[in-house]
């Protein structure tokens, strides 16, 4: 086999993509590819991080010249749900857990470029060709090449449709001849291809990793807390997350341990080295794999035992996250961690955590409709008393007659937001708002229904997000409930989600649903 070859195998092995095929085998045979992968710095980067930095290591293995962005703009524009000055502290942190990551797996630095965004993405010369690409892009190509990676909304602002233009344009200011990614960046990665010629500007390859399951099945998500496990957990809470893992017996299609020892394990072994699967005597003993397909047979074939695979990646992965935990041992990176990622305090009553926009800031209650009334002054309105356990029920003005009949509202169980600003409804206080599940063509719309076994004044919280406080009222100026409220929608399943992640109650973990309405906005 050629130089050029093993090189090209390097370069493309376990990636579920690769756009400009013969262009990379162009490029091979006359010299070294020049690649680049970008990072928006939003999330606490996770274990699944190691997928990507595996596949640099491959890069740098077959003599490609790499560039690692910290995409800080790209994290501003992306719904803007954290502001500057914390977006700041970020990047920083990025940037320190990304060199651990790497160092963990043996990779030089040395061999790596390191770019932050606004190194560049805010000079004369760039911001230009933002405007160039504004002018050739339609609204509909931009919009659809976010929607994998940019939070679709009903009235998207114009930060979204920027962010792939940006994506796109990078491309060129880094100077590569390729861009890597995961496979939901496919729709950014082709809009590149269509446009930046337009601009004079040379077609780049591009290459996709699969998307790996998380631990609960599905995409692993720093905003999910069970589906993933952060680089600074200890031992034991990798055991406490592992121990709940999705991992059923003979199933190798949504399986996050397997996909885990693939991409990251096996990808980093040596030569001579081997997966062991380790196991008590009376189930066979240990057993040592050297391909991964062989380990994903035996899976299937339920030759090994879920719990034995969970306890064998335990040790593979803490292994990854010790020298990473050595390196963040430092006080100085300990308190940049604490200011890049603050718990929520308490202050004067209120929550002061940060100006950062989470579903912990809403205070979402189970309430009882225990009277209703229509509205003297508004035939769409019902004024109802909701009982929210706190001594006497509160008013609450909902835009409902025309969806529920009185009688069904008469000792409903309703699910309330109730810290917004109180506010007149054609001269009613209201003071919270029934939400429900609503489309505008035809008209639909469904109360929610509140998790079962769940009482009057139960706290109802997103996953992920059940240790927050929320603020006593949310300040109408900061706009809380409008930033997060596009996330918050009906899935296919009937459950009520925001970003994804299942609205519970925080005492019993049931989940808030709608009876009928699918994928449908939640008001």
């Amino acid at each position: 086999m050629a130089d050029w070859e093993n090189k090209k195998h390097l370069i493309t092995r376990n990636l579920q993509e690769v756009l400009g095929d013969e262009k990379l085998t162009e490029i091979l045979k006359e010299r070294d590819l020049k690649i680049y992968w970008g990072t928006a710095t939003t999330g606490r980067p996770h274990v699944a991080y190691f997928v990507p930095m595996s596949k640099i290591a491959d890069f740098l293995k077959a003599g490609c010249e790499v560039t690692i962005l910290f995409a800080d703009l790209h994290a501003y524009l992306d719904n803007m749900k954290a502001p500057w000055e914390l977006l700041v502290l970020r990047t920083q942190y990025y940037e320190a857990a990304i060199k651990a990551m790497l160092t963990s797996i043996g990779v030089p630095l040395e061999k790596l470029k390191f770019v932050r965004g606004t190194e560049y993405q805010l000079s004369k010369e760039y911001t230009l060709d933002v405007y160039r690409m504004s002018s050739v892009i339609t609204e509909h190509d931009a919009k659809k090449a976010g929607a994998e990676v940019v939070k679709q909304v009903d009235h998207p602002l114009l930060s979204g449709l920027l962010y792939p233009c940006l994506q796109a344009l990078d491309e060129e200011y880094l100077k590569v001849d390729a861009q890597f990614g995961g496979v939901d960046q496919r729709k950014i990665f082709t809009m590149s291809e269509k446009y930046l010629p337009q601009l004079g500007y040379a077609k780049r390859i591009h290459f996709m990793n699969p998307m790996v399951p998380g631990l609960t099945g599905a995409k692993m998500s720093s905003s999910e807390e069970d589906s993933k496990i952060d680089l600074l957990d200890n031992p034991a809470n990798v055991k406490k997350k592992l121990k709940k893992a999705f991992c059923e017996p003979g199933n190798v299609a949504e399986n996050g341990l397997l996909s885990f020892t693939k991409h990251v394990l096996f990808s980093l072994m040596k030569e001579g080295e081997s997966f062991k699967i380790c196991r008590s005597p009376d189930h066979g003993g240990n057993v040592e794999y050297t391909k991964f397909e062989d380990l994903e047979l035996a899976f299937a074939n339920q030759d090994i035992h879920p719990g034995d695979l969970k306890a064998s990646v335990e040790l593979a992965m803490n292994s990854l996250l010790a020298p990473i935990q050595e390196i963040f041992k430092d006080p100085k990176l300990q308190e940049l961690a604490k200011k890049a990622y603050p718990p929520p305090v308490k202050v004067k009553g209120n929550v002061a955590s940060t100006d950062e926009v989470t579903p912990s800031r809403l205070d979402i209650r189970v309430g009882r409709i225990v009277e209703v009334s229509r509205h003297p002054d508004a035939d769409a309105l019902y004024v109802e008393k909701i009982d929210l356990n706190e001594g006497e029920p509160r008013t609450v003005v909902s835009g409902l007659v025309n969806f529920v009949p009185i009688e069904e509202m008469q000792n409903r169980d309703v699910v309330v937001l109730c810290n917004l600003k109180p506010a007149k409804m054609r001269g009613v206080e209201s003071k919270g708002m029934v939400l429900c599940a609503s489309i505008d063509d035809p008209k639909q719309v469904e109360p929610l229904l509140p998790p079962q076994g769940s009482k009057p004044g139960d706290r109802v919280v997103v996953e992920g997000y059940e240790n927050g406080q929320p603020d006593e009222v949310l300040n109408p100026k900061k706009k809380i409930w409008e930033k997060l409220q596009p996330d918050l929608k009906t899935n296919d399943s009937l459950f009520a989600v925001w970003q994804g992640n299942k609205l519970i109650s925080k005492l019993n973990g049931n989940t808030v649903t709608t009876k009928s309405m699918k994928n449908a906005p939640i008001k």
